[in-house]
């Protein structure tokens, strides 16, 4: 019995500005015409007999879950962490989880533990690989997918691998950290060597047990917080004080490298996986991945070249025009514009660092803001206004809510806005306003079957998004 994990963690720096650290790249519609958590939940199709286990940050929850709904599919539950802890403890949580939703049964479920941010080109190879995983699986070996290398890249942990077991698996020799080219060419010349993909597959009672035996503190404090879980919604809240007291690591530190010193070795395997991966960490990466045209420049959005090769361009915008430049990155957001020499994108993640020490927004947030009921975008600022587009979906409400420092005005562009002021509820429908005084109690809901669009003004002496206070709050976020 397959139980997918798919951890969908992340802190939006490699692809920055496309990519934020409250909208991170497993969101993004980067490779194709879906989100990258959405070809994963895709790639599971007709491979797995359980609906899949997400585990996200608590910032994340509605994106997660709204982007799931808005693909038609479904999940066993949603794991919200509180703090990061890296892949490690998330797993634990998952197979605690997995063992208490099965313990009626006494089952124990194979776990799939899959990234929400990989691109696989060739999901049938993916599909192969995974079967023969499972029979390793299925006999308590810890199993680990290497990727076939197909350039000597430095940006990735290897796997060595060792003894035969069959034309599908070997045993793990060893895990090797990131090289220098040198040494990956020769990584790559041996033919002995894949990428660490970062998918596993093992019984969940199995991982729990090399856990123990190697960080025990990670197993205690995952323990400890899901023993005090709160349902809420679609989520399950794990005990937050439990889970930022444990230590944080990844799975390869925290059990595979371990286990692999160990006397216990034989029981790794790596099955090689030839699919056309990539881990998307870069812009050169996604360039690499994304068609091209006869330049070998990769275009998105609204853009005119001129003896330009070798380039990826990506307009959120407006017009970007490029001649006779070549392996540029070149990346125009609502609020940010990124150049970048292509060989040099790996440190685009210094400049999202500087903009968290400068006190910055842009590192963590768009100008466009998703929230469960819609959106907002930020088109205008003032010492003492601002003025946002909202967009509120058929169906939602905003919270119940009232501000100490603004005042706000709104006007309906489309559809109909239920408002709640002070005591007063009213049918705001197109061309109509109305105004919100400062310290007024109110609500902003859409009755209708259609997106609400309307334009909000705000003035005041403090505009920031804590001056909230909630009264009631269909999200949970009261």
């Amino acid at each position: 019995m397959i139980l997918p994990i798919i951890i969908a963690g992340g802190t939006g720096s490699r692809l920055w500005p496309l990519s934020r650290e409250l909208y991170p790249k497993q969101f993004l519609k980067v490779v194709g015409d879906e989100s990258l958590l959405l070809q994963t939940f895709n790639r599971l199709e007709g491979l797995a007999e359980q609906e899949p286990l997400v585990i996200c940050n608590e910032e994340h929850r509605f994106i997660v879950a709204e982007q799931i709904r808005f693909g038609g599919f479904k999940h066993s539950q949603i794991i919200l962490e509180p703090v990061g802890r890296n892949t490690g403890p998330a797993i634990a949580l998952a197979a605690l989880e997995a063992l208490k939703q099965t313990e009626d049964s006494d089952a124990d479920p194979i776990l799939l533990v899959l990234a929400a941010d990989h691109f696989i080109e060739d999901q049938e190879v993916f599909h192969e690989s995974v079967r023969q995983a499972v029979t390793h699986a299925e006999k308590d070996k810890l199993v680990t997918f290497g990727i076939v290398p197909t350039s000597p890249e430095i940006g990735f942990g290897y796997i060595k691998r060792g003894t035969f077991i069959s034309e599908t698996a070997f045993q793990v020799d060893s895990f090797v950290e990131k090289p220098d080219l040198d040494t990956a060419q020769d990584y790559l010349d041996s033919g002995e060597y894949y990428w660490n993909s970062g998918m596993f597959m093992f019984k969940a009672s199995r991982y729990l047990a090399e856990l123990k035996k190697h960080n025990p503190a990670i197993l205690e404090a995952c323990e400890k917080a899901m023993g005090n879980t709160q349902a809420d919604l679609d989520f399950i809240r794990v005990d937050k004080e439990a889970f930022e007291a444990c230590p944080s690591d990844s799975i390869d530190y925290a059990v595979m490298e371990p286990a692999c010193s160990s006397n216990d070795s034989n029981n790794l395997v790596v099955v090689p996986m030839d699919a056309g991966w990539s881990d998307v960490g870069s812009w050169s990466a996604l360039w690499d991945v994304s068609e091209k045209d006869a330049q070998n420049n990769v275009h998105k959005g609204d853009v005119l070249t001129v003896n330009s090769n070798n380039n990826y361009v990506y307009s959120e915008n407006k017009l970007i025009a490029t001649v006779g430049v070549s392996n540029l990155v070149v990346v125009e957001t609502k609020d940010a514009l990124l150049v970048a020499e292509k060989s040099q994108v790996q440190d685009v993640k210094n400049i999202v660092q500087q903009l968290k020490e400068a006190g910055r927004s842009e590192y963590k947030i768009h100008r466009e803001v998703y929230r469960p009921w819609g959106k907002y975008d930020s088109i205008d600022f003032g010492k003492r206004d601002q003025v946002k587009r909202i967009t509120v979906n058929p169906g939602q409400k905003l919270s119940i809510q009232k501000h100490h420092h603004r005042a706000e005005h709104w006007i309906v562009v489309s559809g109909t806005a239920s408002v709640t002021n002070g005591d007063e509820v009213i049918l705001v429908t197109e061309d109509q306003s109305t105004y919100i005084p400062l310290g007024t109690i109110h609500a902003l809901e859409n009755p209708g079957k259609i997106p609400l669009e309307m334009i909000e003004v705000q003035t005041g002496s403090y505009l920031g998004e804590d001056d909230i206070v909630r009264f009631e709050d269909r999200y949970g976020r009261a």
